[in-house]
């Protein structure tokens, strides 16, 4: 089983990660692009990293705005998996 992080984990990890809050209890963040084929270009690199380590975003896409939440469902909350997910997609 994956291990939920408590709030001091959690706030500890959020130190490194720039632009990204809590929001409703998910690691939350915007991302805005000129236009929606950056946008689609930018997940579509996320799809592809989500599928391989099978952690998968909440997001949506308008235009160029992409929206991302990151959750673990296996522990209701949030957990390593979470972080390491949003700081890979920081590499893009």
């Amino acid at each position: 089983m994956i291990r939920k992080l408590n709030d001091e984990e959690i706030s500890t990890r959020l130190d490194n990660l720039a632009g990204w809050t809590i929001q409703g209890g998910k690691l939350h963040r915007e991302f805005v692009f000129p236009d929606f084929v950056n946008a689609f270009a930018f997940m579509s690199k996320i799809a592809l990293l989500a599928e391989r380590i099978n952690h998968h975003p909440e997001w949506s896409n308008v235009y160029g705005r992409v929206v991302i939440d990151l959750t673990t469902h296996d522990c209701d909350g949030l957990s390593e998996r979470d972080f390491a997910l949003a700081a890979a997609i920081e590499g893009f």
